[in-house]
Order: C-alpha cells, then sequence, then structure tokens
C-alpha cells in the first residue's frame, strides 16, 4: 500500500521524528523505513506537515496491530484526543462508560476519558464535562514542538484548530509585535514567540489568562509575552500603533472588536480575522466589516480567503487573512 512519508537525512531523522510526534502527525499503523541516507517517517496528514519538509509518497510495511477501542467494542467509536485523554460527546451513558472502559483497556497511551455534558456556552465559550476515567479534565496537550496545559472545563480549546494556528505561526518573521485579541491558553502566543515575536494575548477569561502564563514558561519564552485578563477594548488604547500582527479568532462576534483592532493596528499590519457565514457568501460579511472600521485611515488588502472547517451545516468557519496599510 502506498502512503504518505516525510523523507529525511539520517541524521536529522530522530529530530524531525520528534517534531512529527509532537504535532501528533505520525502514521503509527505503518513502519519508519530506511533506505540509503535517508529516513521515511509515516505521516497520517501530508498537508499538515511544515513546508520545510519533503513529502513522499512509497509501499509501506504495515505495523504489528495494538489493541484498540474498535477490536474490544466491535464497532468504532468516534472520539477525540488531547494530550493522555480522550474526548467522547456520547448522550446514552452506558455507551459512554462501555467506550470508556475499551479506551482505557486498550493500547491507548491515555488515561483520562472524558465525556462532554453540555454544549459550549457563556462568553468564554467553556463546557461541562463527565470525567469518565482518570481524575481530573485538565490535560498537557503538545502541538507543533508547543505545549500546553488547559483545563478543559475552564477554558475554551479546539485541536481540531491545530493545522491552521500553525498555518498563521509560520509567517510570522523574527521581531514582530504581535496581538492576540483573545488569546486563551496561547495557541497562537506561544508559537508565534518561538518563530521570534513578541505578543500580547488578553482574554476575558482569567482562568485561560493563568494558563498562558503558565505556558509561556512551559515553552521558555515568558520574557516576550504579556497576558492581560481583561476585555481587549479596554486594552487597546495601551497599544496604539502596536501590532504588525493580529489574531482575531472569536467567530460570530469578532466583527464588534474591528475598532479595537484598527487602534491596536501599526502601520502595516496583518490581521487574522476569523468568521463563521453562511456558505452563499461565508467571506462577504467579515470583509465588508473589515473595509468599514479600517477605511479611509488604511488601504485593506485581503491577501488570503480560507475555509477552515465546516461548521454547521450551510455555515463555514473562515478566515480572512487582511493587510492594512496606513494610507
Amino acid at each position: 500500500m502506498d502512503v504518505p512519508f516525510v523523507r529525511v537525512s539520517r541524521e536529522q531523522g530522530e529530530t524531525t521524528r520528534r517534531e512529527l510526534a509532537e504535532a501528533d502527525l505520525i502514521d503509527d499503523a505503518y513502519e519508519i523505513d530506511v533506505e540509503g541516507e535517508d529516513l521515511y517517517i509515516p505521516v497520517v496528514d501530508p498537508d499538515a506537515v511544515s513546508g520545510d519538509l519533503e513529502v513522499c509518497t512509497r509501499s509501506a510495511v504495515e505495523r504489528d496491530t495494538q489493541t484498540t477501542p474498535a477490536d474490544l467494542l466491535g464497532f468504532d467509536p468516534s472520539y477525540e484526543r488531547l494530550g493522555r485523554a480522550v474526548l467522547l460527546d456520547e448522550d446514552d451513558e452506558e455507551r459512554a462508560d462501555e467506550i470508556a472502559a475499551a479506551v482505557i483497556e486498550s493500547d491507548l497511551p491515555v488515561d483520562t476519558v472524558l465525556n462532554k455534558a453540555s454544549k459550549v456556552k457563556g462568553e468564554t465559550r467553556v463546557r461541562d464535562w463527565e470525567v469518565l476515567a482518570g481524575e481530573n479534565t485538565e490535560v498537557v496537550h503538545r502541538e507543533y514542538g508547543c505545549e500546553f496545559a488547559l483545563d478543559l472545563a475552564a477554558v475554551y480549546f479546539s485541536p481540531r484548530l491545530a493545522t491552521e494556528r500553525h498555518r498563521v505561526a509560520s509567517q510570522v518573521a523574527d521581531g514582530e509585535h504581535a496581538f492576540d485579541m483573545f488569546a486563551g491558553v496561547g495557541p497562537f502566543v506561544i508559537p508565534f514567540t518561538k518563530r521570534g515575536g513578541t505578543c500580547v494575548g488578553v482574554d476575558v477569561n482569567g482562568e485561560a489568562i493563568e494558563y498562558l502564563r503558565e505556558n509561556a514558561d512551559r515553552n521558555g519564552v515568558a520574557d516576550r509575552v504579556t497576558a492581560v485578563h481583561d476585555d481587549v477594548r479596554a486594552v487597546a488604547p495601551e497599544y496604539e500603533d502596536w501590532a504588525d500582527r493580529i489574531v482575531m479568532n472569536l467567530p460570530h462576534s469578532a466583527d464588534e472588536f474591528l475598532e479595537s483592532a484598527v487602534t491596536i493596528a501599526g502601520e502595516d499590519c496583518v490581521v487574522h480575522y476569523y468568521d463563521i457565514q453562511h456558505e452563499d457568501d461565508p467571506f462577504g460579511p467579515g470583509e465588508r466589516a473589515i473595509r468599514e472600521a479600517a477605511q479611509p485611515g488604511y488601504d485593506v488588502t485581503v491577501k488570503t480567503r480560507r475555509t477552515v472547517r465546516s461548521y454547521a451545516p450551510h455555515e463555514l468557519n473562515v478566515c480572512l487573512d487582511v493587510r492594512l496599510e496606513r494610507a
């Protein structure tokens, strides 16, 4: 069977393997292969691999299979992985308990199973969880060489956006001033600083800000991170004309904060604006709102119109990468 591999020299093999493992990109169903001076590492998602690495397709040798939850259950359960936790979304309590028991008995490297007990709610977008296995809702998640501690019951975090975060972080240049208006535990801030940026992260959730500070320490970038617990609209005047890059990842209501974004933007600033809109016109409302807020003080250029994922039937989660240049 032909599968995607990352090809690297033997000298770079272990470093690359660790980077791919931290990003959860290694396909454990196949063996790592060696040919001559090259090492071939199987990957699950070639599109998520850094552009600095070479991806190729070649024949693969299957690994001896490990016991999976599906092997024990007789059906393939739906779940997400986050660190050493498995996240379920099961309405049937008996089925949820059955899946949790199989997860723990399987060879998956996890020790916590959580089941969603509510929808995302409130200003901080958190949800309730039922602990089916393990001690609590705190996890440590690794993503593209960064490490994030967080409590799922206290903060919002989506592992599904890892590839999107990496896409944006890859654009950051050494010495940039970056401002995350809704920073959470730092999934944008931390990789920005690891690429040489100086970052400000603001959030109304005080627990998220405490985790942001902890994660800055964990990743060795605390000296270049300012974490602020406040409404960004109150903070914006303190950072007038400061930012080279702004992240606005608050779909559904980011447009309410565009005036503050314009205040924070420097002479030449890229804004990553996230929105959720109907598939008939997913980018138009956001683009019109940005132009209304920024013009005539800035020339507005839309660099990228990107669909991040499907959000609901006929609704898309999208991103506009927009350049603001002082007119």
